[in-house]
């Protein structure tokens, strides 16, 4: 009789379209560049004045007015062009490997009138101040991606997404929390780092121990080992949505004795 083949549960993590709000939210470094071969190579990759993803999955993009992606948008016919953005999503600890996912926006750009870069700006401004927004009309010019595709990779694999599902979903709970707090617990708490490997496999737990992500599910850890880098997710009992509670589902992954069960 053939026996049936061992299922491995993957612990609870949040899904794609979450992630990818996630990484659009944090607004890491981001590079554009057409998704057409062009004889002009300075085209190729280029890194925006500015950046912002909305809600939507539309981004704006701030270039110099006298940029080539800029002249190229108004010698085609429909006064736009097929681009890809692509955002990087850095460990906010200074890791070896340091880009932890890659989101990919497909689409097309399209430069703004006076009248809509003005609104986009302030828009922008609501959520995110930044002054070099002020330099709209005054040599830069505010370019609209418009969204036809997404796609996501990272350590939980590689997922095409449409805009709306993206529009939907909403960024992890502690998105604007998660930077800070993994430094602290890098610089502070490196004997709970070493607590927390106890979780891994032992082929492992030799290997420098860095805290990688975390997130409503779960702690990510990194391990640096001399054989490659190896990530392991390891997950609370059940999902957090503020400090208190990661407080108890850190303790619990400690082993703390005094947690109230």
């Amino acid at each position: 009789m053939t026996e049936a083949p061992v299922s491995i549960r993957r612990p609870p993590a949040p899904n794609p379209a979450e992630r990818a709000k996630t990484i659009a939210t944090r607004n890491g470094p981001a590079t554009l560049m057409p998704t057409v071969e062009r004889t002009d190579r300075d085209t190729e990759r280029v890194v925006p004045a500015m950046h912002h993803v909305h809600v939507s999955g539309s981004v704006s993009i701030l270039l110099p007015d006298d940029h080539p992606l800029v002249a190229a948008t108004k010698t085609t016919q429909r006064h736009e062009l097929a681009v890809m953005f692509e955002l990087a999503d850095h460990a906010p600890v200074d890791l070896r490997e340091p880009i932890r996912g890659l989101l990919w926006i497909t689409g097309w750009l399209r430069p703004l009138d006076a009248v809509a870069a003005r609104a986009r700006a302030i828009s922008i401004a609501e959520t995110r101040p930044d002054h070099r927004l002020l330099d709209i009309g005054h040599g830069m010019t505010l370019l609209r991606l418009t969204p036809a595709s997404l796609v996501l990779a990272d350590a939980d694999g590689t997922h095409s997404l449409r805009p709306h599902m993206f529009s939907a979903a909403s960024p992890d709970p502690f998105h604007d929390y998660e930077a800070n707090w993994l430094r602290h617990l890098e610089s502070d708490h490196s004997d709970v780092v070493e607590q927390l490997a106890k979780h891994l496999p032992p082929a492992l737990r030799d290997g420098r121990i860095r805290p990688l992500g975390l997130d409503r599910y779960g702690l990510r850890l990194r391990v640096e080992a001399e054989g490659g880098d190896h990530d392991v997710r390891l997950a609370f009992s059940r999902p957090v949505d503020g400090p208190p509670q990661l407080a108890v589902e850190l303790r619990r992954l400690v082993g703390c004795p005094f947690l109230k069960q």
